[in-house]
Formats: structure tokens, C-alpha cells, sequence
């Protein structure tokens, strides 16, 4: 079936967008990259490099970036949708405006939106619904994958045979993807994670050591499946790629701009101050109370994130909101 699947068209030209855009490209698919600054899409013509959002690597000449949205659609056999979380409804309405409901939609954000406290799959139905989704999800930096290292997601998907003709449109030696029918589990676990992130990243700031942070991704884990358990996805899900896989690789590594936020943060910057100037977004950041939104409807309780949400957006301050975090009453692991 990937034959039917030729032409992909990627929306976003951002760091994850322009290394999908690579991945297609070398799965031998005819790629066109959307992104909404003309100049950019002039300079990935031009000079074959994003050189803002993935700068010192060279991208194929037969990838083409336009700031057209619909003409970047209009001939797509599939659609990966890479925009930041928050704008995924919006730019979904636009192209469910072109009559586009037979081309399968694959989301590649990781988020909950913010005003609604949404998953993605949710917001992409509310916008497009009459679209075939999927959900690609993992661990993943996109400059590794962009270069061509191994790495391995998740494609979920409840079309089965769809999930399959995705895998092998996109699939390489060196990027595999691992099919699923869980969708919601891949995208509780690609969201929260960058939450917990940012966690670990403050742990690590503020110099409190490698046994709490490997406390906090255990924990964060916890969360995460009991939130994801609340809307009834396959636990299973979060001890694969989606889940276990994407948190651990996050919350390790500076390579991360959640886990490199939240240790700015944890060293001692205001948050104004760690957020100026930034070209790229951390997820985690609306994430947090975008989460604790929806959890309050599930009557799920999440203190690391909720945590994470005081100091991000209500100004605690971090040594408090650690030790009240450290005196909750004991209880039993699960």
C-alpha cells in the first residue's frame, strides 16, 4: 500500500518538520514542506538548509518548501501536521476548507490545548472530521534524525491497514516506525512527558541529584498513566516508545528544550527571563496547565505537573513548591 502513499506534504517547517521532511525524502517520497515565513521557504529552496529552526544541516535538493498552505496540500497523498500544539485546530480548519478528507492526517505535535484541554486526536476531529488520523510519536530529536541516526516511533493508528501504509511510506534502515492502534495512549505519553521534563530539568538546576531526578521520571511516569488510564488507553502503550521511550529520553538529556528550560529555571533565571528570546518552542510550557485542565475533569490528581504549572505560570517559587511536593503523605507505589 505505501506505493498509493507518494506524495507527502509536511506542515510545519520547524526543527521536528524540516527532519520529517527528511525522513520522507529519504523513503524515496516526493515531500513538500509548508512553513509560514516566505523566507524561510526561500532559503530551504535556495540554500537547502533550514538554517534558523535546523541550521548545519543540508537538506535534499528535491525537498520543496513553500508558505502556500493549501497549494502545499492540494496534491498530498498524506499530510504530517507538525505546527506547535496550540495551532494545530487552526491550521486543520484551514485545510478541512479544501475538501481534503480522503488524505490521511498524520499528527506529529505533542500537546493538550491549552483553552480546551484537548488531545491533539481530539482537536484534529472537532477541525477536519471526516479526516483519517494517525499519530507518529517517540523518542526523537530532530537533529538526530535529520542526520540520519537510528531511531524508532510510534505510528499509531485504529485503521490498521492504514497504521501499515504509513509505516513503510515513511520507513528506513535508520527510522522505524512501530505501528499501533493506540491512539490516545501514544499522545498522553508524547505530551506529558515534556511536562515532566521540565521537572527533571529543575531538579537538575537546582542541584538536588540523580536520584531525585530518576524519582521524578518514575513518578512522572505514574501520572502519566494514571491520566492516560482515565481515558481509557492500552497501558501498554506507555512502557513502549510513546511513552517510556519519549520520557526518558526527554527528561535526560540538554538536548531537550523542556528539560534545558526547566534546568535554566532550576539554576536560578525567571522564567521571563529563560523564555526571551527563544526561536523554538517548548511544549511543556502549555502543556502543564493544559493538563491539569483535562486531569481536573477526569479527577485525576498530578502533583508533578501541577508543580511545574506554579512555577511556570503562577510565579511559586521553587523551593517551596519542592518542599511541599517532598511532604505529601506516604502512600503505596501503585
Amino acid at each position: 500500500m505505501a506505493g498509493s502513499i507518494q506524495r507527502i506534504t509536511v506542515i510545519g517547517a520547524g526543527a521536528w518538520g524540516t527532519a520529517l521532511a527528511t525522513v520522507a525524502q529519504r523513503a524515496g517520497r516526493d515531500v513538500t514542506l509548508h512553513t509560514h515565513e516566505p523566507e524561510t521557504a526561500h532559503a530551504i529552496n535556495t540554500d537547502h538548509e533550514n538554517s534558523v529552526f535546523l541550521p548545519g544541516i543540508p537538506l535534499d535538493h528535491e525537498i520543496r518548501a513553500t508558505p502556500d498552505l493549501c497549494a502545499a496540500a492540494a496534491k498530498a497523498d498524506a499530510i504530517l501536521m507538525v505546527t506547535p500544539a496550540q495551532f494545530l485546530g487552526s491550521t486543520l480548519r484551514q485545510l478541512a476548507a479544501e475538501n481534503l478528507a480522503s488524505v490521511p492526517i498524520v499528527i506529529c505535535a505533542k500537546g493538550i490545548e491549552l483553552e480546551t484541554g484537548l488531545l491533539m486526536n481530539e482537536v484534529a476531529e472537532a477541525a477536519a472530521p471526516d479526516a483519517a488520523l494517525a499519530v507518529l510519536s517517540g523518542p526523537t530529536f530532530a537533529a538526530e534524525v535529520a542526520r540520519g541516526l537510528p531511531t524508532a516511533v510510534t505510528l499509531a493508528c485504529a485503521d490498521t491497514g492504514l497504521a501499515s501504509a504509513l509505516a513503510d511510506a515513511l520507513g528506513t534502515p535508520s527510522f522505524r516506525p512501530y505501528t499501533a492502534s493506540d491512539v490516545v495512549g501514544a499522545e498522553v505519553g508524547g505530551a506529558i512527558k515534556n511536562v515532566i521534563a521540565i521537572a527533571c530539568g529543575v531538579v537538575d538546576g537546582r542541584g538536588l541529584g540523580q536520584n531525585a531526578r530518576a524519582a521524578v521520571i518514575a513518578r512522572g511516569l505514574a501520572e502519566i498513566a494514571r491520566f492516560a488510564a482515565a481515558l481509557y488507553a492500552d497501558p501498554r502503550t506507555l512502557m513502549g516508545l510513546s511513552g517510556l521511550g519519549d520520557l526518558t529520553l526527554t527528561c535526560t538529556s540538554t538536548a531537550s528544550r523542556n528539560y534545558a528550560l526547566g534546568a535554566t529555571l532550576g539554576s536560578g533565571t525567571s522564567f521571563t527571563d529563560a523564555m526571551a528570546g527563544r526561536k523554538t518552542v517548548a511544549e511543556g510550557v502549555t502543556t502543564a496547565p493544559a493538563v491539569l485542565t483535562r486531569a481536573a475533569a477526569l479527577n485525576v490528581e498530578m502533583p508533578i505537573c501541577a508543580a511545574v504549572s506554579a512555577i511556570l505560570h503562577e510565579g511559586a517559587g521553587i523551593d517551596a513548591t519542592i518542599e511541599a511536593v517532598l511532604a505529601r503523605p506516604l502512600r503505596a507505589e501503585s
